[in-house]
């Protein structure tokens, strides 16, 4: 297995498949690099070079006790983006991995990116506050906190439901699909499993959105019950400028497993643009 070392020696693994135009996937919570596994065989089979890491505390990477911050995984991305010298890079991100690649390009800038592709991503708040009515209230991500701390592994069984629209009429459920989200999720550390949870609800990514200066898709379902779209893919598309939104009708928050030809063939396209 490959890893790279972050800044702080914390061991960040990595997988790097295929030759051309890289493309880096960044995972969402609480699951890893493998969740990408459908679009990197198949964008790695029309000619691209595939990467996806899993971010510390999650997956193979080490499970640290510090540094489990949105800072810390924009420069653990820096640190492998670097070491892997990647150019004309397209970055795509799910979820939480779409609020790291945000703060990634805020943080670090967009020398080495060539395009940027969020899906079903956080950004740019997903905390309800005065200024951001349409978020979600405190007392939802409480629960996530206390739903991890109490009893993880039944709570990564049940968060499948809606991750993937399986409660929806008419859903075709896979056990296939829950058992991987579930392995994923166990493999990472509750310490920095916990920790995220802040990273991904309460951190406000509009000014990295700001910084955007490449072209840029936004892809969310409207039926998504982890990342309502009102509040983050049309706001995301409201603040940078010339991007793309597209919405799948009825679209869960895994479109990635339940959709995945449809969204291989968009990042294609997009990709080829």
């Amino acid at each position: 297995m490959a890893f790279i070392t972050a800044n702080d020696g914390a061991q960040i693994f990595y997988k790097d498949w295929g030759k051309g135009q890289p493309v880096l996937f960044s995972h969402g919570w609480p699951l890893s690099g493998d969740a990408w596994d459908a679009q990197m065989q198949f964008l790695g089979s029309n000619g691209y070079r595939v990467i996806a890491h899993d971010r510390r505390s999650h997956g193979r990477s080490d499970q640290t006790w510090d540094g489990n911050h949105m800072d810390q995984y924009a420069d653990d991305l820096h640190a492998l983006i670097e070491t892997l010298d990647l150019k004309d890079l397209v970055l795509v991100g799910h979820s939480t991995g779409g609020g790291e690649i945000t703060h990634y390009v805020g943080r670090h800038g967009s020398s080495r990116v060539a395009r940027i592709v969020l899906i079903g991503a956080v950004p740019p708040l997903m905390l309800k506050t005065e200024a951001n009515p349409g978020g979600l209230p405190i007392e939802v991500f409480d629960g996530i906190r206390q739903g991890t701390y109490a009893d993880r592994s039944q709570f990564f069984k049940d968060l499948t439901i809606p991750f993937y629209g399986y409660n929806r009429p008419g859903a075709k459920i896979s056990e296939g699909v829950r058992e991987s989200f579930w392995l994923q999720g166990m493999m990472g550390g509750i310490k920095g499993q916990l920790d995220c949870i802040r990273e991904f609800s309460e951190v406000d990514y509009t000014p990295d959105l700001e910084k955007f200066d490449k072209p840029t898709l936004i892809i969310h379902g409207d039926d998504d019950q982890i990342v309502p779209i009102d509040a983050a893919a049309r706001k995301s598309h409201e603040i940078v400028k010339g991007s793309i939104l597209k919405v799948y009708e009825g679209g869960s928050h895994g479109l990635a497993t339940v959709e995945q030809d449809r969204l291989n063939a968009d990042l294609l396209e997009f990709i080829r643009s």
